[in-house]
């Protein structure tokens, strides 16, 4: 009998590797309620829609634009359809769900303002997380290079990057405001991937925040 230990692998899988490398997915599960009803818009291969289903036993549902992610999430089991986050929200029932996320992904739609809207209309919470154009990296790369800045966190290049409405938090946090959202939890990330001082003024984690989660209640 061999008595020799084993030895685990660091990442045992590709799916660990990827929710390693997105702090965001992680804290985005663990203010999910257990059992909810949750909308993953923009949910990409599916990867938060399993941490939920997994570890919050949620009734989870996605809504993709990639047919090639929709059918990674199919074949994970998972119930995503085909679907434009500008577009197909609006055929969504008023709180046909508990919470509706929208994972990195707000920068990327044609008009946030309806996007984050509808999402408000559709959950009784929206849980929103974004890459934050007010960090410092990003400011010192406009500054001093002149250049749209290339970064861990923004790693395309400006003419290959989907993100057409870069915003910072505290443009994110006046967008709410003027929807009439109220901020129910908020989380600052640093580069890191550490949570910051949730008693920090908004000027510091626009500094300091490479990305943000919100829950929003209206």
């Amino acid at each position: 009998m061999d008595a020799s230990p084993s030895v685990r692998p660091a990442v045992s899988t590709a799916e660990e590797a990827e929710e390693a490398a997105r702090v965001d997915l992680r804290i985005v599960s663990d203010l999910v309620a257990r059992g909810a009803r949750v909308l993953d818009v923009g949910c990409g291969d599916g990867s938060l829609l399993e941490i939920l289903r997994r570890e919050r036993g949620v009734d989870a549902r996605g809504i993709e634009i990639g047919q090639p992610n929709v059918n990674a999430c199919v074949a994970r089991g998972l119930s995503v359809i085909q679907g434009d986050a500008d577009r197909d929200l609006v055929h969504y029932p008023d709180a046909a769900f508990d919470y509706v996320i929208l994972s990195q992904t707000i920068q990327a739609t044609r008009e946030p303002h309806t996007v984050l809207s509808e999402l408000l209309r559709i959950g009784e919470r929206a849980i929103v997380s974004f890459p934050n154009f007010g960090h410092w990296s990003v400011r010192l790369s406009l500054l001093f290079g002149g250049r749209m800045p290339v970064t861990s966190n923004l790693s395309q290049a400006w003419y290959e990057t989907p993100n057409i409405h870069f915003c910072t938090i505290r443009d994110f946090v006046e967008l709410a405001e003027a929807l009439g959202a109220t901020v129910e939890t908020s989380v600052a990330i640093n580069s890191k991937g550490q949570k910051m001082g949730m008693k920090m003024p908004w000027a510091f984690w626009n500094l300091f925040g490479q990305q943000a989660v919100f829950v929003l209640k209206r």
